[in-house]
């Protein structure tokens, strides 16, 4: 039982590093996502069109796991 009680505290930190990690690596992702999406918006708006609000916004993530975004509009 000692030797259980003595690991609990790097089991305790590990979990929280893993998660704290973990919630800066999806907000980078969305963070990213979003900036390319702000980036599209513009870059249409200054050759004088409208973004299309019919297509959602839809990362290669959505197909393959991967987090780079997918601006082509499939």
């Amino acid at each position: 039982m000692p030797y259980v009680l003595a690991l609990v505290p790097t089991i305790g930190m590990a979990t929280l590093f893993y998660f704290v990690i973990k919630s800066i690596l999806e907000g980078d992702r969305r963070e990213r996502i979003a900036h390319a999406k702000w980036e599209k918006e513009h870059q249409l708006a200054d050759n004088g069109t409208q973004p299309a609000q019919s297509a959602p916004f839809t990362t290669s993530d959505d197909r393959t796991g991967s987090a780079t975004p997918d601006i082509t509009g499939r």
